[in-house]
C-alpha cells in the first residue's frame, strides 16, 4: 500500500484524471495521504504577472488551478497538503518527489504528439526517468 502520495499537477484535464487515481490509491487506507504538488513554470510566471493586477490575485488565480484536486480529495476524506514551487516543472519535481521520501508518484500525461514529445520531451517522462519512487502516469 501507498501511504505517502504525491500528485504532481498544473491543473489540466490530464491532471484531474491523475488525481482521480491517487485518490483510488488512498481510499481505502486510513494512513494514505495526498501531496498535491504545483510547480509555477518561470516561463509562464511572467504571463501570470502581466495579466493580474496584484500578487493577491495572482496566487487566487493559481490555487483556482487545484480546486477540482482538492475538492475530489475532500470528498473523500483524505489527508492532504498543498505545495507550490517555483521552477522548470521535471527537475522541481524530481527533487521535490526524491527529497521527501513518496511511496509512489502520480502524474498527467500531456499528451503530445510524437514528434514533440522526441524533440522536446515530456514532463511526465523526465519525471518517470529519474524520480526513485514508483510513478503512475496517466492518460
Amino acid at each position: 500500500m501507498y501511504n505517502r502520495i504525491l500528485l504532481a499537477t498544473d491543473g489540466s484535464e490530464h491532471a484531474i484524471r491523475a488525481c482521480e487515481q491517487a485518490v483510488q490509491l488512498a481510499a481505502n487506507n486510513p494512513n494514505a495521504s495526498i501531496t498535491v504538488l504545483y510547480v509555477v513554470d518561470g516561463a509562464t510566471s511572467k504571463t501570470d504577472v502581466l495579466h493580474h493586477s496584484n500578487t493577491i490575485d495572482l496566487e487566487q488565480s493559481r490555487r483556482e488551478k487545484l480546486t477540482i484536486s482538492e475538492r475530489r480529495i475532500k470528498e473523500k476524506d483524505i489527508a492532504y497538503d498543498i505545495e507550490m514551487l517555483h521552477g522548470e516543472p521535471g527537475p522541481t519535481i524530481v527533487k521535490y518527489a526524491n527529497e521527501n521520501r513518496f511511496d509512489v508518484c502520480v502524474i498527467g500525461s500531456r499528451g503530445l504528439n510524437s514528434l514533440q514529445e522526441m524533440v522536446l520531451g515530456s514532463v511526465s517522462h523526465k519525471v518517470a526517468k529519474r524520480v526513485e519512487c514508483p510513478v503512475l502516469i496517466v492518460k
